[in-house]
């Protein structure tokens, strides 16, 4: 029997551990798509206790202990700090098999030095011993990160935001890990929602533009892009999580679509107008990225706010959403239209359905024509409901088995957290475990200076590349 979360964690081959401890524990972390507020860095934020820390805003948690039975008051309700985290310390031991019994360990060994298994028993003296560590300077935003070894990071952005807090900290010689600004236009694409046109006069007073019409949209976003651009930013992010049927993108259809959209607060779109307009700015957007030499991410599949009731009381993000359906054909239709259109930018593509592994790696093969050494299209790491063990070991055998596994980008946190960087070692230890058991097999040849590479490509390199990150 192996001991529990040793130096060797899942790591059952002399090659696995060699990769690990050799190369890929000791690479810094790029982490391009999280959703860390910039304000709390800048301010270097302190965190009275492991609460704060861990649970106040993150639902991978909430849902975890929901499943457990536990009574909402002490997940998002007005039980205090001290009684949430016992109801999570509780609940611990039952989630064997889930990433999170890893990730909390880790966490706990990491940055807290403490080997104590969490649980009912042991709550009371892991509080007391985290709440002293968290009072120390040593434990604020920045040293978490600087301790995480963390050379860049990808924060989530409005094109309306001011990005203020980005601008204090790019003046900030003291602090050398670099926080850049990733582009999430969403709101300007959900016009069946409400608010709208508040929104719209919103993103037109940051940009210098009443937004009236589809064209005084567009000319907003390409005035926001050029600013986010002189920000450092490197690349957007789209959360379709209604990805529409495709329809052939027509600006007159579009704008009319967004005129009822504004008439009716979004209730009168009906969903040929939503796809009309979404394939019509998707489109638009993408020639804009590649402009500028950007990265397109697309996060699809997801069914969100599905309990109603729920959402209606403690709104998005709260653990409500599910794995919704893609439709492939639709996304080939869209590259094929931005490719006719020489607006094809570099792309990641994510989906939360596990089955759409397969479908994406054939998709994305067909467009990889950037010539340049790195693809063109590049299918996300495992995310969300697949950022599991079983999770990423399957999307890498499957991203392996379509594509070229040693341009692939690694691992991102997509976390609100600043104790979250565990799972890159996390992913990391899959990584080179995998590898090792190909070499294991004889699938591939134990030649320690190539299978180093593909590593340190994999976990760093791939993305400070793909992107076109400068580091320090």
């Amino acid at each position: 029997m192996k001991p529990f979360l040793n130096e060797d964690f899942l790591l059952k081959t002399e090659v696995a551990r060699e990769l690990f401890h050799n190369y890929a524990e000791k690479l810094p972390i790029i982490d391009y798509h999280c959703h860390i507020n910039p304000k709390e860095i800048a301010e270097d934020r302190q965190y009275s206790n492991i609460t704060e820390l861990w649970l106040g805003g993150d639902h991978y948690k909430w849902r975890a202990i929901r499943s457990a039975g536990v009574e909402e008051k002490y997940i998002t309700g007005d039980a205090s700090d001290y009684e949430k985290f016992k109801a999570y310390a509780a609940v611990m031991p039952s989630l064997i098999g889930n990433p999170l019994y890893h990730w909390t360990h880790l966490e706990l060994q990491r940055y807290f030095d403490c080997d104590l298994i969490l649980s009912a028993d042991t709550a009371d003296e892991i509080w007391k011993l985290t709440a002293e560590k968290l009072a120390s300077p040593e434990m604020s935003a920045r040293n978490l990160i600087r301790r995480s070894n963390v050379d860049l990071l990808c924060t989530t952005d409005d094109p309306a935001d001011s990005l203020e807090w980005h601008a204090v900290l790019a003046k900030d010689d003291t602090f050398k890990t670099r926080v850049l600004p990733a582009f999430r236009p969403d709101k300007c694409f959900n016009i069946n929602k409400p608010g709208l046109a508040a929104y719209y006069k919103k993103l037109g007073e940051a940009a210098g533009v009443e937004i009236t019409d589809l064209r005084s949209l567009k000319e907003a976003l390409v005035s926001r892009i050029a600013f986010f651009d002189s920000m450092g930013c490197r690349t957007s992010d789209h959360g379709l999580d209604e990805f529409p049927m495709f329809v052939e993108p027509n600006e007159y259809a579009a704008g009319e679509a967004m005129k009822a959209a504004l008439a009716s607060d979004g209730k009168d779109v009906t969903a040929e107008q939503l796809s009309v307009f979404k394939c019509e700015m998707l489109a638009f957007l993408a020639g804009e990225y590649k402009k500028y030499g950007w990265v397109m991410q697309i996060h699809a599949g997801v069914w969100r706010n599905t309990n109603e009731v729920m959402y209606k009381k403690l709104g998005p993000d709260t653990g409500f959403d599910t794995i919704g359906g893609n439709n492939i054909t639709d996304f080939a239709k869209l590259f094929d239209l931005m490719a006719k259109k020489n607006a094809l930018p570099r792309t990641i593509l994510y989906s939360i359905d596990p089955s759409d592994n397969a479908a994406i790696g054939t998709l994305l093969g067909c467009f990889q024509t950037s010539g340049d050494g790195y693809p063109l299209m590049m299918q996300g790491s495992a995310w969300w409901f697949n950022d599991t063990y079983d999770g990423m070991r399957a999307q890498m055998k499957q991203f392996a088995n379509l594509s070229c596994f040693g341009k692939f980008l690694g691992m991102l946190t997509d976390s609100r957290s600043f104790t979250s960087y565990p799972r890159h070692e996390y992913f990391r230890r899959i990584l080179c475990d995998l590898i090792g058991q190909w070499v294991e097999d004889g699938m591939y040849p134990c030649d320690m200076d190539a299978l180093a590479q593909l590593v340190c490509d994999i976990c760093y390199n791939n993305t400070k590349n793909f992107f076109g990150f400068k580091v320090v």
